[in-house]
């Protein structure tokens, strides 16, 4: 393993996570009824990935086991898997070493070495904590509809999926039948946008809250600011667009309109939930919802899309060009070259890929060109919010077997971001020279 760098192996790692998940979920006892190789493939692959497209009903095509297996897969994806394998390390004593360590900061999105195997385990206490406090309390609000054991199911289940943004529900509905449900939406909602922020901005705010830092970082600020923006933004428009359509939100009273509003705004950067019907959205709320998918989460969080951060350094390089200075700043700080280049290169090539996807599934699934492209932009921005197959499923679920291998690796694509793809199989300049500046007329 020498010659192979730290984002090829983080591919490997979540390669293996996905083969591993879908060889058990291929076992006689993980399904009712069986399942295909490709459906199985699709399935660990939406899991791992924490984006929620399914192709089987999970509350009524996997057993208990089955049902198992998918939560564990989407705890291993949602801490990644060099938490994950530092994690397992620590436990049976083994060593962190220096390859190690490089490969962490690679998987967490983090600045330096220095803490980072404490780290790792800050991320761990932390998830642990969020989670039992989340299944917690849906547990005691899940009771009143169920039985205890029922209701500690759905509890666990939903709140480790909210906090990886993973999406999946073992209610055939997913949570529509809760739309009007304060303590269900708020606790959804909550669980969503703190695994979002990603664990370096929790960190921020707790050593901020605890007196250790003199102030956040920049990062930090980018995050909460931006992320503060979309929740706005979503929610104004999806009451704007949807408050007079009855396929959605015509019928119900102002506060659930308002409510229903800011869980289709939170839950579309890349958790998948629903509590509404996506089949009856008008068009312009189709765009804002993709727009929303397609930018995503945090650097280190859960979630995927291009991240909140490449979305901002690029508006804020666009408004820098355009008043004709020479630098980015934001919150007073200059953002390095490097930063704006890659957030550039990552915005080009998670469109470039999507079009590309989506171009390849109208030509073999012969379906509608905006169904299409909705279902590959949830996929990349691992959300799960789908048109629909008319029943529980996501619209992939009438894909051919090439297609769901398409939505497949557009899931793996869109977890660990295009641009770690992009270096992992990219050859390095090795150029020691500069060639001669060439002049090109622009616009």
């Amino acid at each position: 393993m020498k010659h192979v760098s730290p984002p090829q192996i983080l591919i490997l790692g979540f390669l293996s996570f996905i083969l591993a998940g879908m060889l058990l979920l291929m076992t006689p006892f993980a399904t009712v009824s069986g399942i295909s190789a490709v459906d199985a493939l699709f399935t660990a692959t939406s899991a791992v990935c924490v984006t929620g497209l399914i192709v089987k009903d999970t509350p009524h095509d996997f057993t208990f086991f089955g049902k198992v297996v998918i939560l564990l897969l989407i705890q291993l994806g949602g801490l990644g898997y060099m938490t994950s394998a530092t994690i397992i390390s620590l436990v049976v004593g083994k060593k962190i070493g220096l390859s190690e360590r490089l490969i962490m900061k690679e998987a967490l999105n983090v600045l330096s070495l220095e803490g980072i195997v404490k780290f790792t385990k800050v991320v761990l206490i932390v998830t642990m904590v969020i989670e039992a406090l989340g299944a917690l309390v849906l547990t005691i609000r899940f009771l009143p509809d169920s039985g205890l054991g029922q209701a500690a199911c759905l509890g666990i289940f939903h709140a480790v999926s909210a906090f990886n943004n993973a999406g999946f529900s073992l209610l055939s509905d997913n949570l529509i039948q809760y739309r009007g449900d304060l303590v269900v939406n708020l606790v959804i909602t909550t669980l969503i946008i703190v695994g979002g922020i990603g664990f370096i901005v929790m960190s921020d705010i707790y050593g901020y809250w605890r007196k250790d830092l003199f102030k956040v970082t920049a990062h930090t600020k980018i995050v909460l600011t931006t992320t503060a923006a979309l929740l706005v933004a979503g929610t104004l428009l999806f009451l704007v667009f949807e408050h007079n359509n009855e396929g959605t939100l015509g019928g119900m009273s102002l506060p659930d309109k308002v409510l229903a509003s800011y869980f289709c705004s939170v839950t579309a950067r890349t958790a998948g939930f629903n509590t509404i019907d996506y089949a009856s959205l008008r068009f312009e709320t189709y765009f804002i919802t993709m727009l929303l998918m397609f930018i995503g989460a945090s650097p280190g969080s859960t979630g995927g899309g291009i991240k909140t951060t490449t979305f901002a350094v690029v508006i804020a390089s666009l408004c820098a060009i355009m008043r004709g200075a020479g630098d980015t700043v934001m919150f007073r700080k200059r953002i390095s070259y490097n930063a704006v280049s890659k957030s550039f290169l990552s915005i080009t090539l998670a469109v470039l890929l999507i079009c590309a996807v989506s171009v390849l599934v109208l030509k073999f699934e012969h379906i509608k060109y905006l169904p299409a492209v909705f279902e590959v932009t949830s996929a990349f921005g691992t959300v799960g919010l789908s048109i629909g197959d008319g029943g529980a499923r996501s619209l992939s679920a009438l894909f051919s077997p090439l297609g769901k291998i398409l939505v497949s690796i557009t899931m793996f694509a869109g977890r660990l971001g295009p641009l770690t793809i992009a270096v992992a199989v990219a050859k390095r300049s090795e150029a020691r020279f500069r060639y001669p500046e060439g002049k090109v007329m622009i616009g």
